[in-house]
C-alpha cells in the first residue's frame, strides 16, 4: 500500500488552484512510500485543467463523473472517494483543508474508519508511515503526528505546498459512478461580487480590523487591493465581522479562514490570538498599527507604528508606481 490518492476539487467545470498544492504534496508521499500518486476529481462531465496535472506530479489523472457531482454534495462525494481507496488499497489519500476538504475529509477518514491529520503544514515518510506536521495551540507550537492506520488521510492547508512542476504527463482516465441522492442538495452557491479574489487562495491578503473605525474605511485596502493588480484579496478580523462591517467570508482567523499567502498585510488589527492563529504562517507578515505595543508586531516581519490613514494611502500609491 505504497500508492497515494490525490483529492482534487473543481468549480463550475475549471479545475481549482489548490488542486496543483495537493498533488505535490501526495506527490511527496508518494516519493518517501515508493508508490504512484492517482489524482482523483469528481464532476459532472469533463474538468478542465486536469491535462496539466502530469506536470505536477500526477502518474494517473481520473475524473469520476455522474449529474450529481456538478456542485459538492458531502454524501456522494463522500462514497465515492471512500470506494476508489478501498478499491485500489492506497497508503494516503490527501485533501486540501479547503472550506470543501475540512468537510469531506473527515468523512471519507470516518468511513473508511481511520484517523485524519488535519491542516497540516508539512508531510513526510518516517520509518515507512506517514508523519505530519501542524499547527496547535493557536498556532503557537507544531504538532508531529504519525499516522499508524491505512490510509493515512491528510489534509493540507491551502498556500503552504508550493506546486513543483516537472516534465511529465500522467495517464488519464474517465469512469462513470453511481452515487447515492443524499439527504442534502446543493441548490444554488452564492458567489462574491466579481474579480473579488478568496482570502485562502490570493497570494497576497490585506486585513483590516477595529482601527479603520468604520465600514466605509475599508475602502483605503480595496484601493491597496486594487494597487497589487488583481493579486489581492481584502480580508478581515472577528471582531469587524461580528460587527456586521465585512461578510463572514473575509474573516481571517480560528473561527474564520487560514491563510498561508506570500504577503499578509494587517491593519488595523491589534493580533489577538484568534487572529494570529489564522494568519501566523503568512511567508511576510506586514503591521501597520498606531499601538507600539500592539500583539501583531510580535508575529509581524516588518511593523510600521503610525495612523493608518495616512500610511495605506501613501504605500497604495507607492505600489502603483511599482506596477506602472
Amino acid at each position: 500500500m505504497s500508492n497515494v490518492l490525490a483529492v482534487l476539487e473543481q468549480r463550475d467545470g475549471t479545475l481549482r488552484k489548490v488542486s496543483h498544492e495537493v498533488v505535490t504534496g501526495a506527490r511527496r508521499l508518494a516519493d518517501g512510500l515508493g508508490g504512484t500518486v492517482e489524482a482523483l476529481v469528481l464532476g459532472a462531465g469533463a474538468v478542465r485543467g486536469t491535462d496539466a496535472l502530469g506536470s505536477f506530479g500526477a502518474d494517473t489523472v481520473v475524473t469520476a463523473t455522474n449529474p450529481a457531482f456538478a456542485r459538492y454534495a458531502p454524501e456522494g462525494f463522500t462514497q465515492a472517494v471512500a470506494e476508489r481507496a478501498k478499491a485500489s488499497g492506497f497508503g494516503a489519500v490527501v485533501f486540501a483543508a479547503s472550506a470543501t476538504g475540512k468537510d469531506l475529509a473527515p468523512r471519507v477518514a470516518a468511513t473508511l474508519g481511520v484517523a485524519l491529520a488535519a491542516d497540516a503544514t508539512d508531510v513526510a515518510v518516517e520509518g515507512g508511515k506517514v508523519v505530519v506536521t501542524r499547527p496547535i495551540y493557536a498556532g503557537k507550537a507544531l504538532l508531529k503526528v504519525k499516522l499508524t492506520t491505512q490510509p493515512a488521510v491528510v489534509s493540507l492547508r491551502p498556500n503552504v505546498f508550493t506546486p513543483v512542476e516537472r516534465p511529465k504527463a500522467g495517464a488519464a482516465q474517465a469512469v462513470s459512478v453511481d452515487a447515492p441522492a443524499g439527504r442534502v442538495t446543493v441548490k444554488e452557491i452564492k458567489a462574491a461580487e466579481a474579480g473579488a479574489l478568496d482570502v485562502a487562495e490570493a497570494p497576497i491578503v490585506i486585513s483590516g480590523g477595529r482601527g479603520l473605525k468604520e465600514p466605509a474605511n475599508f475602502k483605503l485596502l480595496e484601493e491597496l487591493a486594487r494597487a497589487f493588480g488583481g493579486k489581492a484579496a481584502v480580508g478581515a478580523s472577528r471582531a469587524v465581522v461580528d460587527a456586521g462591517w465585512r461578510p463572514h467570508a473575509d474573516q481571517v482567523g480560528q473561527t474564520g479562514k487560514t491563510v498561508s499567502p506570500s504577503l499578509y498585510i494587517a491593519v488595523g488589527i491589534s493580533g489577538a490570538i484568534q487572529h494570529l492563529a489564522g494568519m501566523r504562517t503568512s511567508k511576510t507578515i506586514v503591521a501597520i498599527n498606531k499601538d507600539k505595543d500592539a500583539p501583531i508586531f510580535k508575529v509581524a516581519d516588518y511593523g510600521i507604528v503610525g495612523d493608518l490613514f495616512e500610511i495605506v494611502p501613501k504605500l497604495a500609491e507607492e505600489i502603483r508606481k511599482l506596477h506602472g
